[in-house]
């Protein structure tokens, strides 16, 4: 993830596959959960020292409506719980700085 550490070492933060998981598929330019995940959160995740590239324009609005084309009743639980999953990545890696 990090050029300056370990992958190992975030690879045992909360939330990290998928942090692993968009970082890759941004690589690829695919877009998927994973990857508007990682954009939303890209200017955090690039303080912490990650490069993302490329991260997706209107990322929280599109992961929205990826979210509600696969399950409207389940979409804002879903997405809250993403985002939640992500914070926690941000502020296990900001600690173990």
């Amino acid at each position: 993830m990090r050029t300056d550490r370990t992958r190992s070492s975030e690879a045992d933060l909360p939330g990290a596959e998928l942090v692993e998981k968009g970082l890759s598929d941004l690589e690829r330019n695919v877009e998927s959960i994973d990857s508007l995940l990682v954009s939303i959160g890209a200017s955090r995740l690039a303080a912490l020292g990650i490069a993302v590239r490329s991260p997706i324009l209107r990322a929280q609005h599109r992961l929205y409506a990826v979210l509600a084309a696969e399950d409207s009743d389940s979409a804002h639980s879903r997405y809250n719980a993403l985002v939640r999953r992500l914070v926690s990545f941000e502020r296990a890696a900001e600690c173990a700085v």
